[in-house]
C-alpha cells in the first residue's frame, strides 16, 4: 500500500495558513489534492497525531476533516490500515476512479489501454472553484456563443502568440474538442465525397470522422522516420483531395515530430495542390526531452497561411473539459462558424472559463504535467523492455503513445485475447485508413508509474495467448482517444 508522510502532505497542501474553519479548510485541500491526482487512490494517509504534530492544529481537527472526508467518500478507514484515500461512487455505486472513455463495460480487473489521455492535471479543480466564481454574470444571457466567450478566445490568440505565431482572438473559434473542431472545418471547406488525404497510421476518430460525414480518406502512409514529402505531393496529384489532415507534433499513434524543412517543403506542396491544410496539435505541449520549456518546432501555421490549426485541452489538462479550438487563417472565422451549426450551437460556458483559467497559469502547470508524463512513459518503456522485450518502439520525445512493433503479424488475435490476461487494447488495423498494421499495437503510457510493471506482466501474457492456438473470442472495436 502507498503511503504518504506528515510531511509530504503538508508540502503538497502548502505553506499558507488553512481558510476558516480549519477543519473544513483541511478536508477541502485533501479533497482538492485527491481530485487533482496529486494524492493518489489507495495511499495511506497519516495517522491524527503525527498530522496534529506537523500541522500544528488540535487533534480534534484533524479528526473533524478526515470525519468529513469519510462522509464525502475520499477516505475509508481501514482495520489495521488506518486512513486510506478513495475516490466516491457514482450513482451505480461504481467508484468514479474505475470509470473508463469507452462505453462498454470494463471488468474492475482490467487495466483499459485503448484511450492516449491522464487523469486531470493538478491545478484542474482549482481552476473550476475559481470559473465557478465567474459563472453568474454569464447566467442573464441565453448561454449560446458559437464563435466562443472573448475571454477564450484572446487566451489562446495569446497562447499562439507566445508560441511565435501572430493570432488575432477573431482567428479563433471554440469548439467542443478538436474532434468537433475537425468536423466544423471540413464541413466549411469541403463537399460530400470530396477526398482528404491522412496519414496512415493516424488518429483513428479522425478517419472516422471524415468518412462518416460523406468524404473520402485517402493515405498517406508515413515512413519510419517521418513524413515523405514527394510521397505526398503524388498522392495529391492523383487523388486531387482538397484537404490534410496532418499531425506534426507527436503524431499519434507514432510519436513523430514533423521537422521544420519538412514544414515548409510540406506547405508548399499543400498550397500548389489547392489543398487545405487541417494541422491537429492536440499533444504540442506535451513535449518531455526537448528543451526545458517544452517547445516544438513553430507551429505548421507559421509556414501556411491556409493552415486550420486544432487544438484541446483534453490531452494537456483533462479530457473531461471538452473543450478545443481551431485557428483559422485571417478572414476565416464565420465560414466555420457557420459549418458548426450542423454540429452544436457552442461550447459549455463553464469549461470555457476554466481553461481560460488554465491557459492564464501557462508554463506553471504545464511543467508539472510534462514531469507527471515522462515518469510514467519511463517506466512502462523500462517495463515493457523487461517482459516483452522482443517489442520494438522509438522511445517519442513527448505525447503519450509507444507504437510497438511485434515480432509476428498477430496484432489482431492479441487484441482478441488481452481481456483475458487483464488489460484491452485497441487493434492496430483501426490506426491504419485502408486497415492492416498487424505487426503493430499501440500502448499509451497513461498508467501510473507504480503500475506499469504490471500492465507490462499482462502484456506478456496476452502475448503468449496470441502465439498460441487461433483465439475464439469474438472481436471487439473499441472506442479509441
Amino acid at each position: 500500500m502507498r503511503t504518504i508522510s506528515a510531511r509530504s502532505l503538508a508540502l503538497l497542501l502548502g505553506a499558507g495558513p488553512l481558510p476558516r474553519p480549519a477543519y473544513r479548510g483541511l478536508a477541502d485541500g485533501i479533497r482538492r489534492l485527491v481530485s487533482d491526482g496529486r494524492l493518489l487512490v489507495g495511499t495511506r494517509l497519516p495517522s491524527e497525531r503525527t498530522l496534529t504534530t506537523e500541522l500544528g492544529l488540535s487533534r480534534t481537527t484533524v479528526g473533524a476533516a478526515l470525519d468529513a472526508l469519510r462522509d464525502e467518500g475520499f477516505v475509508t478507514t481501514r482495520r489495521g490500515s488506518g486512513s486510506v484515500v478513495c475516490l466516491p461512487a457514482g450513482p451505480s455505486g461504481l467508484a468514479l476512479s474505475q470509470a473508463g472513455l469507452i462505453p462498454t463495460d470494463v471488468p474492475n480487473d482490467v487495466i483499459d489501454l485503448t484511450y492516449a489521455a491522464l487523469p486531470a492535471a493538478a491545478g484542474v479543480t482549482a481552476a473550476y472553484e475559481r470559473a465557478l466564481v465567474e459563472l453568474p454574470r454569464f447566467l442573464a444571457t441565453a448561454g449560446y456563443d458559437p464563435r466562443g466567450l472573448p475571454e477564450t478566445r484572446a487566451a489562446v490568440a495569446a497562447w499562439f502568440e507566445g508560441r511565435g505565431l501572430s493570432t488575432s482572438p477573431d482567428q479563433v473559434v471554440i469548439t467542443s474538442g478538436a474532434h468537433g473542431g475537425l468536423s466544423a472545418v471540413l464541413r466549411a471547406h469541403l463537399e460530400v465525397g470530396d477526398r482528404v488525404l491522412v496519414e496512415s497510421p493516424t488518429y483513428p476518430n479522425a478517419i472516422v470522422g471524415v468518412r462518416r460525414s460523406a468524404y473520402r480518406a485517402v493515405p498517406a502512409q508515413l515512413t519510419p522516420t517521418g513524413w515523405d514529402v514527394d510521397g505526398i505531393e503524388v498522392g495529391l496529384r492523383q487523388s486531387g483531395a482538397s484537404a490534410a489532415y496532418l499531425i506534426p507534433d507527436h503524431q499519434n499513434p507514432t510519436g513523430l515530430v514533423m521537422d521544420t524543412p519538412t514544414r515548409h517543403a510540406l506547405a508548399g506542396v499543400l498550397a500548389r495542390a489547392n489543398a487545405v491544410p487541417v494541422v491537429d496539435e492536440t499533444f504540442v505541449e506535451l513535449g518531455l526531452d526537448d528543451a526545458p520549456s517544452g517547445r516544438q518546432p513553430a507551429p505548421f501555421a507559421a509556414s501556411s497561411r491556409q493552415a486550420h490549426t486544432l487544438g484541446s485541452a483534453g490531452k494537456t489538462w483533462w479530457g473531461g473539459l471538452r473543450v478545443g479550438w481551431v485557428r483559422v487563417p485571417a478572414g476565416g472565422a464565420e465560414s466555420v462558424i457557420e459549418a458548426r451549426h450542423s454540429l452544436d450551437l457552442g461550447t459549455a460556458i463553464l469549461e470555457q472559463l476554466v481553461v481560460t483559467d488554465l491557459l492564464h497559469q501557462g508554463e506553471t502547470l504545464l511543467a508539472e504535467r510534462r514531469r507527471e508524463a515522462r515518469a510514467r512513459r519511463d517506466a512502462l518503456v523500462t517495463a515493457l523492455g523487461r517482459h516483452v522485450p522482443d517489442w520494438r518502439f522509438s522511445v517519442p520525445t513527448g505525447g503519450l503513445n509507444l507504437w510497438c512493433e511485434l515480432p509476428e503479424a498477430r496484432g489482431d488475435e492479441l487484441a482478441r485475447v488481452a481481456e483475458t490476461a487483464g488489460v484491452r487494447l485497441a487493434r492496430g488495423g483501426q490506426f491504419g485508413v485502408q486497415g492492416g498494421f498487424a505487426r503493430w499495437v499501440r500502448v499509451p503510457f497513461c498508467v501510473a508509474p507504480d503500475e506499469a510493471d504490471q500492465v507490462g506482466r499482462r502484456l506478456a501474457t496476452a502475448w503468449q495467448l496470441a502465439l498460441g492456438a487461433r483465439p475464439t473470442t469474438p472481436e471487439v472495436t473499441p472506442l479509441i482517444a
